[in-house]
């Protein structure tokens, strides 16, 4: 109580004195309070205003249970705030008119196709950069999402992809839309999307901690580790490789690096005084090309519309466009924001993908700035989050309870060993083992679905992938013969069920 207290008075003041008293009294006593809560061992964030890094620091420590500090220039995955350094490289090339953002994608890459004729024809490096060719979000994610396959092999699979809504008639969030927009860059330019983002954005920007490469993530000596959290317990789990869909999500950065970043957004594209990007390339990111939806959460009021532009998510607030992202990988959820109006910058890294509070702590930095009257974001929202966390741990429990009664299955646990396949993801096989039913995926040998009999036809998944989750899954049979499976992972991977059909 003393302390919210506390907090409330230093708000007054800002509001008396013209300074962000909760940036420069609260902020660390407020982040600390809040990773606890939220189990996330290690967070950084920055904020620019007015031209000027006005915080710039980390919290907590790189692994859970080491002493290795976070500071402002460890390593994050920062996952789809990658998007819009992609979306600003195809503007940037739009602005030397080296190509056009409503270039159809077929001129540049020759053989490239989507499940619907029509789409192939028509679709544009413009409709790829703002989520509109007609799948729904994350559809196909379940194959592209840390696969073995290269980008080319990932791009020619959206062939087999068929979208559930019709082109261009829905928002739905699809990384290989990116995928292939920063594919363009090599066709239209005989350079690399990572060379290319190197040399045009890193490099003028003084990124020089930021790259684009997995192993360089690995072998680094300030590297943020990532973790999960299961049963109220925070566990480390190995990092995701998802170079091959890299212009939709691979970057690693730190915040000092991302406030260079802000401060060419906030700056018409100039950096230290010297154009970077024109700002008429920035300013075509920046305009609403789909409709997201209008918001209702009663947490944030103040948000009437929402809409997506080239990378980035798009809303009012109190009055101001708010600008910003959000990114998550296994291990790592992180949010990049800003507001010209205000020229205000802000950007959260957090270690675990098992919290709301970096999103948070961006609009409860944003409401401070704005002088609105405090309330705690984090705390509010959390209550939420743990029922929902609960009601799934319970559920899983349930399941548990009933396997320790070993219900059997409907067949012999041979008859549902095999090879199976699907259109888009490919083919897995599903092997006896010790009295027990394992799954193997090709695309995806570090992952292995470990079965538990539910009774009938009806299976238990546990991923070894934790991210991946603990689903239900079905086989289908006919005269004692079992036909197909179907799969589901984690909606943050993926949202559809996957049928698998048995070929031997």
């Amino acid at each position: 109580m003393r302390t919210e207290l506390s907090l409330i008075l230093f708000f007054i003041s800002s509001l008396v004195y013209g300074q962000n008293a909760f940036v420069q009294d609260s902020l660390d006593i407020y982040v600390q309070r809040e990773m606890e809560r939220w189990k996330i061992p290690g967070t950084a964030i920055a904020i620019v205003k007015d031209g000027k890094v006005v915080v710039e620091k980390g919290y907590g420590v790189r692994e859970n249970g080491k002493t290795e500090k976070v500071d402002q220039h460890t390593l994050f995955q920062i996952a789809s705030n990658t998007k819009l350094f992609t979306a600003t490289c195809l503007s940037l090339l739009q602005a030397q008119k080296r190509l056009t953002l409503d270039d159809k994608i077929t001129k540049w890459i020759k053989d490239f196709r989507l499940y619907d004729t029509l789409a192939t024809r028509e679709v544009t490096i413009r409709d790829m950069l703002c989520h509109r060719i007609g799948y729904r979000t994350f559809q196909s994610d379940f194959l592209n999402w840390n696969s073995n396959l290269s980008r080319s092999a990932l791009i020619q699979n959206m062939r087999n992809v068929k979208p559930v809504y019709g082109f261009r008639s829905r928002w739905g969030y699809c990384n290989m839309g990116f995928v292939t927009a920063g594919e363009v860059i090599r066709y239209a330019t005989d350079t690399t999307w990572e060379d290319y983002i190197k040399g045009h954005l890193f490099n003028p920007l003084k990124m020089e901690r930021t790259n684009t490469s997995y192993q360089s993530l690995i072998s680094d000596s300030d590297a943020a580790i990532a973790h999960t959290v299961i049963n109220d317990s925070i566990l480390k789990i190995p990092y995701t490789n998802i170079e091959s869909i890299g212009p939709s999500g691979s970057i690693n950065s730190s915040v000092n690096d991302l406030t260079h970043w802000l401060l060419m957004q906030l700056d018409s594209g100039r950096y230290e005084g010297k154009e970077i990007i024109p700002f008429a390339a920035l300013y075509e990111t920046r305009r609403s090309q789909m409709v997201m939806g209008d918001p209702i959460n009663p947490l944030f009021p103040m948000k009437h519309f929402a809409t997506y532009g080239l990378g980035v998510d798009l809303n009012d607030y109190a009055g101001r466009k708010i600008i910003s992202h959000g990114g998550g990988t296994d291990g790592f959820v992180t949010q990049i924001m800003f507001v010209p109006e205000e020229r205000l910058g802000i950007v959260v890294l957090t270690n675990t993908d098992a919290n709301n509070f970096y999103e948070l702590l961006c609009y409860q930095l944003l409401e401070s700035y704005l002088q609105l009257p405090y309330r705690n974001l984090s705390e509010i929202f959390y209550e939420d989050y743990k029922q929902s966390v609960f009601a799934q741990e319970s559920e899983i429990k349930e399941w548990q309870e009933r396997i320790a009664k070993k219900p059997e299955s409907a067949l012999p646990l041979d008859r549902y060993a095999g090879k199976y396949t699907n259109s888009v993801y490919g083919d897995i096989e599903i092997k006896k083992e010790n009295n027990k039913l394992n799954i193997y995926f090709s695309h995806h040998p570090q992952n292995i679905g470990h079965l538990e009999a539910f009774g009938g036809n009806d299976f238990v998944c546990t991923y070894s992938s934790r991210t991946y989750g603990v689903k239900m899954i079905s086989f289908s049979e006919e005269n004692e013969k079992v036909k197909t499976v179907t799969l589901r992972v984690n909606d943050y991977i993926d949202m559809m069920p996957y049928e698998f059909t048995k070929v031997n």
